[in-house]
């Protein structure tokens, strides 16, 4: 299913490679925390990778374009990935700005 080093666990290399694309604020885990992956003794949360699909959840950061962003990471994951990737923009984050 991934390319690459069997020795890496695959959903912390998605995780990683979500992360580093432009515009991405964080990987999220759904309303209830239910869209990760499980590990032995932790989850990555915004990563669910099943064996026919992979399901990615993220929050943009603003002003960063969601579909574009969303497509960035669709793209940084296809040559990871052998399955179809579903990206799910769930919140946009500004920057606070103090009162």
């Amino acid at each position: 299913m991934l390319h690459g080093d069997p020795e890496t666990e695959p959903a912390e290399l998605i995780a990683n490679a979500v992360l580093a694309v432009p515009g991405v604020a964080g990987l999220h885990g759904g309303m209830f925390g239910e869209v990760a992956t499980y590990l032995p003794g932790r989850r990555v949360l915004g990563v669910a990778l099943g064996d026919d699909s992979c399901a990615i959840h993220i929050s943009v950061r603003y002003p960063a374009h969601v579909i574009e962003t969303a497509e960035r990471v669709r793209a940084a994951l296809v040559p990871m990935l052998d399955v179809p990737v579903d990206v799910t923009v769930e919140d946009v984050l500004t920057e606070r700005t103090a009162p």
